[in-house]
């Protein structure tokens, strides 16, 4: 078996920074937007994709595979977005197995009501805590490893 170096102290620090924000920033905006805007960072995620898809619809399996979440919890949110009016899911008419969420109006106008919401929230919980270089380099770095992530 390979041996594995330890992690330098600067290595250590990130990783261990970098475990403590990817716990506590995704439940801080979630917080946010359900005080701010009555949805949750999934509801927000997954109304954002669709509202930027050609006709702001997607099959289910493409917006499943966007917002990072399985099918099956997917088909639970898309079906509660579609009791709100949110969204409103039918069969694809290329792939009768399929279903495609289409954003409604209503969808629409929530997205814009959370997005001021969503936008502080980013800015005071992480963005304002750096300065205009560090955003640069932690943007250019962070993308490469989600680049490398996302090709497996």
């Amino acid at each position: 078996m390979t041996k594995v170096p330890s992690l330098s102290p600067a290595e250590e620090t990130l990783w261990r920074a970098l475990m403590r924000i990817v716990k506590v920033l995704p439940r801080d905006l979630d917080a946010d937007l359900m005080h701010g805007a009555g949805v949750t960072s999934s509801d927000y995620t997954t109304l954002m994709h669709l509202s930027e898809a050609p006709n702001r619809e997607l099959r289910m399996s493409d917006l499943a595979n966007a917002t990072g979440l399985s099918a099956s919890r997917m088909t639970r949110l898309v079906d509660d977005l579609v009791s709100r009016s949110l969204v409103t899911k039918v069969a694809s008419s290329t792939d009768a197995r399929g279903n495609v969420a289409r954003l409604t109006a209503q969808g629409m106008a929530k997205l814009r009501a959370a997005w001021p919401v969503h936008l502080a929230s980013v800015r005071s919980r992480f963005l304002d805590h750096l300065d205009a270089a560090a955003i640069k380099l932690v943007a250019s770095a962070l993308s490469g490893v989600a680049d490398q992530l996302d090709e497996r």
